[in-house]
């Protein structure tokens, strides 16, 4: 390196740097909801959840459900990768991608474990039931404005 010039950082260099010690996630690493064993993931797998007074409201509205995990504090069912896709999951549901926990402080624990192989809850019924919760029109129900 010549004198007075910066180091050329490639992209490689920075991921490795974003996660290495001191970086954003050397602090409070997250943590997976996992698969149950004996269950299969093939969609991949995201989480959405909601305030646990709002979980078991849910429930009793959802046709089929699939792995359903709980804390005091939040509720969380397991659904495809990309299940948040030209969807906005309405407050106060929050989509986590991957399934990672990042504000919890542990990993909760599973109340619900389908029959069969798949971890799914349907994504849309339960997007459906979350809106009607909480008074949201669905977004593809909304006005278009030109």
């Amino acid at each position: 390196m010549s004198p007075g010039r910066a180091p050329v950082r490639t992209l490689d260099t920075l991921v490795r740097l974003h996660r290495g010690p001191g970086g954003p996630s050397a602090a409070a690493a997250p943590r997976r909801l996992a698969v149950p064993e004996g269950m299969t993931a093939p969609l991949g797998c995201d989480a959405v959840s909601v305030p646990a007074r709002l979980g078991p409201l849910l429930m009793p509205r959802l046709p089929r459900m699939g792995c359903v995990y709980a804390d005091r504090a939040r509720w969380w069912w397991l659904v495809p990768s990309d299940s948040d896709y030209a969807l906005e999951w309405p407050a106060p549901a929050h989509y986590a991608t991957g399934a990672l926990l990042t504000d919890s402080p542990q990993v909760p624990g599973l109340i619900h474990r389908p029959d069969g192989t798949l971890p799914y809850t349907p994504p849309i019924p339960l997007y459906l039931a979350v809106c009607r919760l909480t008074g949201t029109t669905p977004a593809w129900s909304r006005p278009i404005s030109a």
